[in-house]
């Protein structure tokens, strides 16, 4: 019974003794070993050095593109703020304009109601 109450203790002792203890390094291959996922064909290469110069052009496309919308926004914009305050005035000369018409019509109708009285 004392003996499996004393198993862990001696286990770990054990442990920390080893731990202690220099560990071998794990040798490296040799330089001219070359590891068979690093191994690449020329074609491979070739590929996929024109893969990364076509994506390099698409990106550079894609930017151009992104800075001449950005500059047509801005122009936009600024046509924008130049026109609002003539947008302003028309709407404010067609409101002008409709509250006029509708004058005139009330006129309108007071007259050809004095003519229906006249003719009576």
């Amino acid at each position: 019974m004392s003996e499996t109450f004393w198993e862990p203790e001696v286990e770990e002792q054990t442990h920390l003794d080893n731990r202690n203890e220099v560990q071998p390094e794990p040798q490296l291959p040799a330089p001219s070993a070359e590891p068979a996922a690093l191994t690449m064909s020329v074609d491979d290469f070739a590929g996929l050095e024109e893969r990364i110069l076509r994506a390099v052009e698409v990106v550079k496309r894609e930017r151009q593109a992104r800075a001449a919308a950005e500059e047509r926004a801005t122009d936009a914009e600024s046509k924008l703020r130049e026109q609002a305050p003539r947008i302003e005035r028309l709407e404010k000369e067609l409101h002008a304009l409709k509250a006029e018409r509708d004058d005139v019509r009330q006129r309108v109708e007071r007259l050809l109601a004095q003519l229906d009285a006249i003719e009576l």
